[in-house]
């Protein structure tokens, strides 16, 4: 039988894998040989395998990870899920493209900046800029011992800024398209300096929710009381919001109002990594008030001890129909093992429902180790990710 297969120094030379190569993916499950002799080890392959194998080897090549090679190798005979995947793939490459762009426009303006000091200047919307604060704050860092943590992002691109906060537990992103006039620049703004920002726009909660740092490094002009910008609000929708970034901190003007404070000193984490451009299972419409009755008017699932406090979970599953429905202890017991089910803080899943300010969302989700993305309809540029808690 040997005599009809190839060894695996046949298929290397055929496939353009190393014979280190194939020797991974079979421990990986990936590219089994059809036999391997007990008494050498030796591995023999069929024929059949020569192209699997440089499907292997093309994946490999561009870079695509090995639980989606696997993936592409299982369903190589499905073309539509296949493609799924390259899509997928693709858009990861592109917008690894794009980082590294604007990763090295950033190096460069840090090199011009020792220099030649410059300043980024931004024309917004201020309904926008507000409703970009909105969709963010509620997951801004409350850690003392994590103060990287306790502000929100302003990374500016060509063609606006996005505002990004995280937790560690979730995350929110939003994005205020702009005009644009300096280099690209990161700017990580604390949250009682965002908090004024907002209030300036108007309608403002000013809520610090007891983050460290107060109002008092926040400066006001003109006419400021030192205590804040509460006078500011109301503002001329009609205003533009012009905002300054410069190696000093953040300055926002709207109508002749300013507010400015000096930015965190700290390295924002590299949330692109966390985005991700996989392809969710399943996306679902959801009722924003009917869903969060369902989470707030009933107990959770499950109450964890977390760092001594109690954690609330909220499971989501699905129903016959497809759509999400809310386990309560029972059906979670109930649940088929193989069932869709997703933990998740419940307290974090209705303030990302209340930041999503829409009557209806849009959920994402794969299973019970994947995080749950909360998207607007109609925005795909703004949107929350909760980190899944297991059962």
């Amino acid at each position: 039988m040997e005599s009809e297969l190839r060894s695996i120094g046949e298929l290397a030379r055929a496939s353009g894998l190393t014979v280190s190569a194939l020797r991974f993916y079979d421990r990986s499950g990936v590219l089994v040989p059809a036999l391997v002799d007990p008494v050498t080890g030796y591995r023999w392959y069929a024929d059949d395998q020569v192209l699997p194998a440089r499907l292997v080897a093309g994946l490999r090549r561009v870079g695509m990870p090995l639980a989606e090679i696997a993936a592409a190798v299982r369903h190589r005979a499905e073309p539509a899920v296949v493609g799924r995947l390259l899509d997928a793939h693709l858009r990861r490459l592109e917008n690894g493209l794009t980082d590294a762009r604007r990763e090295l426009s950033r190096v460069r303006a840090l090199i011009d900046h020792e220099e030649h000091p410059m300043t980024t200047r931004l024309v917004l919307s201020p309904a926008d800029l507000a409703a970009a604060i909105d969709a963010v704050r509620f997951a801004v860092g409350t850690d003392p011992e994590l103060p990287v943590l306790s502000g929100v992002l302003f990374d500016v691109a060509a063609d606006g800024v996005r505002l990004v906060a995280t937790d560690r537990h979730r995350m929110a992103v939003a994005r205020v398209p702009g005009a644009v006039d300096g280099p690209a620049r990161r700017l990580l703004a604390p949250v009682a300096l965002v908090d004024a920002v907002r209030e300036l726009l108007g309608g403002g909660t000013g809520d610090g929710r007891g983050l460290p740092g107060g109002t008092g490094d926040v400066g006001v002009a003109p006419g400021g009381t030192g205590d804040g910008v509460r006078e500011l609000s109301g503002v001329d929708g009609g205003a533009d919001a012009h905002l300054r970034l410069d190696g000093a901190g953040l300055t926002v003007t709207v109508a002749g109002r300013e507010v400015g404070g000096a930015a965190l000193p700290d390295e924002f984490p590299d949330y692109q990594r966390l985005l991700g451009t996989r392809v969710p299972a399943y996306r679902i419409t959801v009722d924003v008030p009917a869903l969060r009755a369902q989470v707030a008017g009933r107990p959770p699932a499950r109450v964890l001890r977390h760092e001594g406090v109690d954690v609330p979970v909220t499971v989501l599953g699905l129903d016959d129909a497809g759509g999400l429905r809310v386990l309560d202890d029972a059906a979670l017991a109930d649940a088929a093992p193989d069932a869709v089910r997703l933990g998740v803080n419940g307290r974090y899943l209705l303030d990302a429902l209340d930041a999503g300010d829409r009557g209806q969302l849009l959920l994402e989700l794969d299973g019970p180790i994947a995080p749950l993305a909360v998207r607007r309809p109609d925005d795909a540029d703004a949107y929350s990710i909760l980190m899944p808690i297991r059962l």
